[in-house]
């Protein structure tokens, strides 16, 4: 039975429909394009750089291999926000729905985060980009609309109801021109893949800067949660959308350092206990269902994350991630990553890694182009942004963190290529990946519409046959 003064103040609007300690808060910190080059996470550089975050870490739980099921922005943020595998539900194409010829809905049964969150009791906001790749109206997800960076949003919410909220970070694409604790470029080194030159730790170290600038944004949340009494009553979880971008085998490929995100989650729930460190695999999958087990809300039985924190929780024996067409690119790759090694299955070897892409303009890659136009590069570089694509791939993390040693045609290797080979194999067919399909003419019009000549691949031509050349 309600006590009377109880009663009273839920009429009045004094009290929320529920109370605070059984409907916590929820805030997502969803940062762009940022390794885990963290001083929580061991590294050296920032080893000290980065204390907003580290104290993050202390008061809760560091997850140390979590992986995102697409290492590019829109198929894994329209995963992560409705629960399900991008493949699975056909949103696997990078910033693809984007117009009505081509739009779509999302699969009958399948709804959002946000909107599970609605049905509950919930407000909630989301302060930055959404890069979903499906149909859907802001209003029916969101209490209150608007897209512009916010670093205390929740102020914006009516009523006086627990929140979902995310907040989107600028992370890897941060601007850090007027950052003064720069990294010197001359104490870095680039992967082994790439030349060891003034350029390309120049970029190296920037992406340690914009980790220090993501740091200092950091801050400024928690301390606006402070600010309004609702650290207390939140519960954070802190991670990245997938690796960073400036170094072009992370971004947009199932690599190590494409999919390896950092993901801290703590708050208020006995069940996070401060200073927790977990190695088990984990996908970014499992934060959506962990958000709602935490909020005590029913996780639907088509989610493809788990609840981190279940009684009955057991660790992932694999994490699967998968990139398929970017912008105007056409790829079809899959990964699996086991507890030591990473297999890498290249459906489409007729193209090189360094397709034409976005960052076709930038001073890497510009030289990239034109070391291998002249025959310039270093062998490794060479061989793996131009050389033949494999069909398959098999690394060693432990030994080979930097992926540079294929041991897919290694004979001592046969049983662990047979083992992943079936893992993959196994997931497709379960799921019915979609990416196994062509994509649909509405689909491909909408980005040859958008592209025009930069649409080279070969599965453009049977829209232009017949037509003049897009210009």
């Amino acid at each position: 039975m309600i006590r009377p003064l109880v009663l009273f103040c839920l009429l009045c609007g004094l009290l929320p429909l529920t109370t605070a300690a059984a409907k916590p808060n929820i805030l997502w910190i969803f940062i762009e394009d940022m390794s885990p080059w963290i001083g929580c996470y061991g590294d050296k550089i920032n080893a000290d750089k980065t204390p907003n975050i580290d104290a993050l870490a202390e008061k809760g739980v560091r997850f140390t291999r979590c992986y995102v099921p697409c290492p590019v922005c829109s198929p894994c943020r329209s995963a992560m926000i409705t629960g399900a595998y991008q493949t699975t539900t056909g949103i696997h194409n990078h910033r693809s729905s984007r117009s009505k010829a081509g739009a779509i809905h999302l699969p009958k049964g399948i709804t959002t985060i946000p909107q599970l969150f609605r049905k509950n009791g919930y407000s909630t906001f989301n302060s930055g980009k959404e890069d979903y790749n499906f149909v859907f109206k802001t209003g029916d997800l969101y209490s209150v609309e608007g897209r512009k960076r916010d670093l205390a949003a929740w102020r914006k919410l009516p009523g006086n109801r627990p929140w979902f909220g995310q907040i989107q970070l600028a992370g890897g694409k941060s601007n850090t021109r007027k950052w003064a604790d720069k990294v010197d470029p001359a104490s870095v080194t680039p992967p082994p893949y790439f030349p060891n030159n003034a350029l390309f730790r120049k970029w190296h170290a920037h992406h340690y800067d914009t980790v220090r600038q993501t740091d200092d944004d950091t801050r400024k949340i928690i301390e606006n949660l402070k600010t309004d009494g609702l650290l207390e009553n939140t519960i954070i979880f802190w991670f990245t959308d997938h690796g960073n971008n400036h170094s072009v085998r992370a971004k947009q490929f199932c690599t190590e350092i494409g999919t390896h995100v950092p993901l801290i989650v703590l708050g208020p729930d006995k069940r996070l206990k401060p200073g927790t460190v977990r190695t088990d695999l984990t996908s970014t999958l499992d934060i959506a269902a962990t958000s709602l087990a935490l909020a005590a809300i029913d996780i639907p039985g088509y989610f493809d994350g788990v609840n981190l924190f279940a009684n009955e929780f057991k660790p992932r024996k694999h994490v699967i991630s998968a990139r398929d067409r970017c912008d105007y690119t056409i790829d079809y790759i899959r990964s699996v990553r086991t507890d030591r090694y990473r297999y890498i299955r290249n459906f489409l070897t007729d193209r090189p890694l360094l397709q034409p892409q976005y960052r076709d303009n930038r001073d890497y890659v510009i030289f990239l182009r034109k070391g291998h136009a002249a025959g310039s590069l270093p062998p490794l570089t060479e061989n793996i942004f131009f050389g033949p694509r494999p069909e398959e791939e098999l690394y060693d993390l432990e030994k080979d963190p930097h992926e540079i040693r294929n041991l897919a045609g290694d004979p001592d290797f046969a049983g662990e290529l047979k083992r992943h080979r079936g893992i993959l194999n196994d997931w497709q067919k379960r799921t019915d990946d979609k990416g196994q399909y062509p994509e649909s003419d509405a689909g491909l019009r909408e980005v040859l519409n958008q592209w025009k000549n930069r649409c080279v691949n070969p599965e453009y031509n049977r829209l232009r046959v017949g037509k003049a050349p897009v210009k």
